[in-house]
């Protein structure tokens, strides 16, 4: 498999990890599961630099452009990557006297989903990150 499709796979199988942890984490119904309340400002930050990660790298793979584009790219790529691994946070054990067990919600048990998206995020963005840098990508 070339570098380029490589490339490509990872940016549509990250898409799906931005929508879904959105649609996720944003639900009005039900709180979302874990053990620990994760703020909206980091599911925004999530959001909002996942789509741009989206835009400027989906533009450097697919056009002509300056490799600024693939930078900026990637820079919002890890920006969204750590905000994701943050996001896992609410599934660490709550400490305390009161602390509850996790919360549960309709997408399955545990963090596996999450864990899944978010490492595979992160494994992403390393190749993407060496990809750039060792200038394989046309």
């Amino acid at each position: 498999m070339t570098p380029d499709r490589i490339a490509f796979v990872l940016t549509a199988l990250a898409a799906v990890v931005i929508v879904l942890t959105r649609v996720r984490m944003s639900s009005r119904d039900e709180d979302a599961a874990g053990r620990v309340d994760i703020p909206h400002v980091l599911v925004n930050v999530h959001t909002i630099f996942g789509v741009l990660a989206l835009g400027l790298w989906g533009t450097y793979l697919l056009a002509t452009v300056d490799k600024v584009y693939g930078w900026a790219g990637l820079a919002c790529w890890w920006i969204t990557t750590v905000a994701g691994l943050l996001i896992l946070a609410r599934w660490l054990p709550a400490r305390g006297r009161h602390a509850a067990g996790p919360a549960a919600d309709s997408w399955g048990e545990g963090p596996g989903l999450s864990v899944l998206g978010h490492v595979g995020l992160l494994v992403g963005s390393i190749v993407w990150t060496y990809l750039l840098v060792a200038d394989k990508l046309t």
